[in-house]
């Protein structure tokens, strides 16, 4: 018993191993900060500020392994403030905007120039490379080519370059790119007889057919194929399409009414279509019919007066905004057709009546004109019909057609507040 408690006084006095560690541990050294970081600075005094605040939440797997030179495609401000206050913002977080914006190595304008039509950048997003495209290759004598990239013109090239970045100035921004980015080969445009020399539309319907296979699109791009001479003859356009399986699934006559779901020779992006009033009036590739603006800017609000956020054209909402952008062409996605309204059509064909009459035309003959096309207005009622000037309709009354759209919509799970 003796030997025992002589044995606990023993360890009692021995001192705890777990308290004086004889090999402290050795601080551990913070990694250096990868050089892109300098790039702020040097953004800032560009004139890039949305762009500069941005870099510091840059990081990488690919750039953890590469301290190299850097290529920046830098969107101004202001299309940077388009693209964050768009509906899809997780598509614009700073992390995104600056990886698909910036590319391993040193390619200032004569090195983007010396590539191949369709060449791959690879950028700072793993896995996702940027398509440099000119006008070079539809006239190779054409005396200054425009570069591309992802269909986004390189406006100001090598605004800087020390060596170490290079930075050009891009008119808009660079919508997210795919996985398959890196692997789809765009081919060639060719010249198409009676287009402008030099015209960059044949490279714009290019690069959207290839976007448009890659984010599920693939009857649009035929469409778009099949309808070449007549798209390549505009000067831009506005398409609203529907993905392969909503065709699929209940969206069948869109494939014979592609050309109703386009709007010639005006170039709406989302951010534009936002500000067109409610009863706006928008020409299509059919003759005679149009779209109308069923849910846009309120009067004298300034916001889209919809419950669910959704600007709706032809009572049917716009789903996927900015499917495709480049600097001829934008696509945005539907959950259905659009249906004709021809009560839309009559009222645009009585304004048309009304702007190109004599200029001695007084209030009456302008009523008679819009009665005799089937619509009211002024002082006289002789439809069911609200108007709100000569710039559009405040709310046409839902005729058979729209009716059966609000239900077909109803139908898809928006409900009657995003009609």
């Amino acid at each position: 018993m003796a030997m025992i408690s002589l044995l606990i006084l023993i360890l009692l006095t021995i001192p705890s191993l777990s308290t004086s560690d004889p090999f402290p541990p050795v601080p551990q050294e913070q990694p250096p900060a990868h050089q892109a970081l300098l790039l702020s600075p040097i953004l800032s005094s560009l004139g890039y500020t949305t762009l500069s605040s941005a870099i510091p939440s840059l990081s990488s797997p690919v750039l953890s392994t590469w301290q190299g030179p850097l290529t920046l495609f830098a969107p101004s401000d202001s299309s940077l403030q388009s693209c964050l206050q768009s509906n899809h913002p997780a598509s614009c977080t700073p992390l995104r905007l600056v990886r698909d914006h910036l590319v391993p190595g040193l390619f200032p304008l004569s090195s983007l120039q010396s590539l191949p039509f369709s060449a791959k950048l690879s950028t700072a997003s793993p896995g996702r490379c940027l398509t440099l495209t000119s006008t070079s290759a539809m006239n190779s004598s054409f005396p200054n080519p425009k570069l591309f990239v992802n269909g986004v013109e390189i406006t100001r090239p090598d605004i800087f370059n020390n060596g170490q970045f290079v930075i050009h100035g891009i008119q808009g921004f660079i919508t997210p790119l795919s996985p398959f980015s890196c692997l789809h080969h765009v081919s060639v445009p060719k010249p198409v007889p009676g287009t402008l020399t030099g015209s960059v539309v044949p490279l714009m319907i290019e690069d959207a057919i290839s976007r448009l296979h890659k984010n599920g699109y693939g009857f649009l791009a035929l469409a778009m194929r099949v309808k070449y001479q007549e798209l390549v003859a505009l000067t831009n356009m506005t398409v609203f399409a529907l993905t392969d399986s909503a065709i699929f699934t209940g969206g069948h006559e869109y494939v014979t009414e592609v050309r109703f779901h386009v709007i010639p020779n005006h170039l709406l992006s989302h951010a534009e279509m936002l500000k067109l009033p409610t009863g706006t009036f928008l020409p299509t590739l059919e003759e005679g019919k149009h779209l109308v603006v069923t849910h846009g800017v309120g009067t004298g609000t300034g916001t889209v007066i919809l419950g669910s956020g959704l600007f709706s054209i032809n009572y049917v909402p716009v789903k996927d905004p900015d499917v495709v952008i480049n600097s001829r062409i934008a696509v945005h996605g539907l959950v259905v057709p659009f249906p004709k309204l021809y009560l839309a059509d009559a009222m645009a064909t009585g304004l048309q009546m009304m702007k190109s009459g004599p200029a001695g035309t007084t209030s009456m003959d302008q009523n008679e004109l819009m009665c005799r096309a089937g619509i009211g207005g002024g002082t006289v009622q002789c439809a069911d019909v609200a108007m709100a000037g000569t710039t559009g309709v405040a709310g046409p009354a839902p005729a058979p057609a729209e009716a059966a759209a609000a239900a077909r919509v109803r139908f898809m799970g928006f409900g009657d507040e995003g009609l």
